[in-house]
């Protein structure tokens, strides 16, 4: 039954970011899951009872600007230590694509783990990119990556070999290369507007609430 409920899950979550991290989190333990996992997977279940109206809202836009937010939440898994890493994009104001996922492996400096999800957002937007090329639709401004981690964006920008990227050598050339070529910018941006951050970690109810806001998610059910 745990298996066939979380796998109901992860095909909702494709239209509701709102619940992204916490799918996320209980799909980990899909091959022995206790009562527990259990329990958190009832509790998502009755917050989308309650939410039943809520999706995302695409508004009308002047410019295709394609952006995205990158966050992680370093050794935030109490199992294995392991961070989490997380994306949402932006097509003209519009979020359109947004992942929560586990990296692979132990990262041993946050910089370290922002700068692992600082390469897959540049890699989804440089895909978004891609095909709006295909639609004859390719924006002519540079996307914008935000990152709430200095250190990441100065190791970005900066060619000194650091020790703390020794482990995300191409990671790091490959970054490098696009903000080189024009491609990609990164502002830094503050954790208060820090989009990414509901999908690499729990949040509180107030922060959750401001956060799909941002998002862009919207309750049909509510009074105007």
């Amino acid at each position: 039954r745990y298996q066939r409920l979380v796998g109901k899950l992860i095909y909702l979550s494709h239209t509701r970011p709102d619940i992204a991290y916490a799918v996320g989190v209980v799909s980990q333990f899909m091959h022995s899951p206790m009562e527990c996992h259990m329990e958190a997977v009832q509790k998502i279940l009755r917050y989308l009872k309650a939410t039943p109206g809520k999706g995302l809202l695409f508004k009308k836009s002047k410019h295709l600007q394609i952006e995205v937010y990158t966050d992680a939440d370093w050794a935030g898994s109490i199992t294995d230590r392991r961070s989490t890493s997380g994306y949402c994009t932006f097509i003209g104001g519009n979020l359109v694509t947004w992942r929560s996922k586990k990296q692979n492996v132990v990262a041993r400096s946050s910089a370290e783990a922002e700068y692992r999800a600082m390469a897959q957002g540049i890699c989804e937007v440089l895909w978004i990119k891609m095909m709006l090329k295909e639609l004859k639709l390719e924006p002519t401004s540079p996307m914008r990556l935000f990152c709430d981690n200095k250190a990441a964006i100065s190791i970005a920008h900066n060619p000194v070999q650091h020790d703390r990227t020794k482990h995300v050598e191409v990671d790091k050339h490959f970054i490098k290369e696009k903000i080189k070529s024009g491609q990609i910018t990164t502002p830094y941006v503050t954790i208060n507007q820090q989009l990414a951050d509901i999908l690499t970690k729990g949040v509180t109810i107030a922060v959750f609430e401001d956060l799909v806001s941002k998002l862009g998610i919207s309750d049909i059910y509510s009074p105007a």
